[in-house]
């Protein structure tokens, strides 16, 4: 059986290369949560509370769109909902553990550390085998919040005339590359996209992002379903 230094490595070493593109979200968190408005300790405070990035920048984006803290709060929540069915997945290699590391594991189940590490759980029946899930967790951590610190220092020396708020959107525009791959999810994305635009001015407490989400997953469902029964 490996050692418990050599599992933790071993997860530090696997998840490196996806933390690439997570040096410039952070950084863009960082630079972006100072130009709208929040201070260096608030934006800190966030990324070690929350410690998501895309739920992060959602609530940069609701906050300066003048969303409501119960709408920015079920927003949030909501793109974060995914962490329950990774820690349900992994849940079956971690039943023996103590509830204080059941603890530790679950706030580290990031979408990075869960990708790499639940193929490494299920190849690996050692007892000690959620130290690959520790380790690869602790490496995201550890880029995350240096890079929204940087970003903070950064933010605090860019001028607020140059309004970075655009980058917001544009982030999530990266992140939907992938999605335009398949005929279902543009339709989806446009829909939703196209609700969140109309519904801005009219939908109550600032809840757009809510109803455009609820409509892209009922749009998505559809489409599925119609999908299935032509095959």
């Amino acid at each position: 059986m490996k050692s418990n230094l050599k599992v933790f490595l071993k997860g530090i070493i696997d998840v490196s290369p996806l933390m690439i593109p997570v040096v410039p979200f952070g950084l863009i968190f960082g630079v972006l949560s100072i130009d709208v408005g929040f201070s260096p300790l608030e934006t800190m405070g966030m990324s070690l509370i929350v410690f998501g990035g895309a739920s992060q920048i959602v609530l940069l984006q609701l906050f300066s769109g003048g969303a409501s803290s119960l709408v920015i709060i079920s927003s949030v929540g909501a793109v974060n909902s995914r962490h329950l069915l990774y820690g349900a997945v992994v849940s079956e290699h971690l039943s023996d553990l103590k509830l204080i590391w059941k603890i530790i594991i679950s706030y580290f189940l990031i979408d990075q550390a869960y990708a790499i590490s639940n193929e490494y759980l299920k190849k690996n029946k050692d007892q000690n085998r959620y130290f690959h899930l520790v380790g690869a967790g602790a490496t995201c951590w550890v880029i995350w919040q240096s890079t929204t610190f940087l970003g903070i220092i950064l933010g605090a020396a860019i001028p607020e005339k140059l309004g970075l708020s655009f980058a917001v959107p544009l982030t999530f525009l990266a992140l939907l590359v992938n999605d335009f791959r398949k005929f279902i999810n543009v339709i989806v994305i446009i829909v939703s996209g196209l609700v969140a635009t109309l519904g801005y001015n009219y939908i109550p407490f600032k809840a757009y992002a809510i109803v455009a989400g609820l409509t892209g997953l009922i749009v998505a469902m559809i489409l599925t379903k119609m999908v299935k029964t032509n095959e």
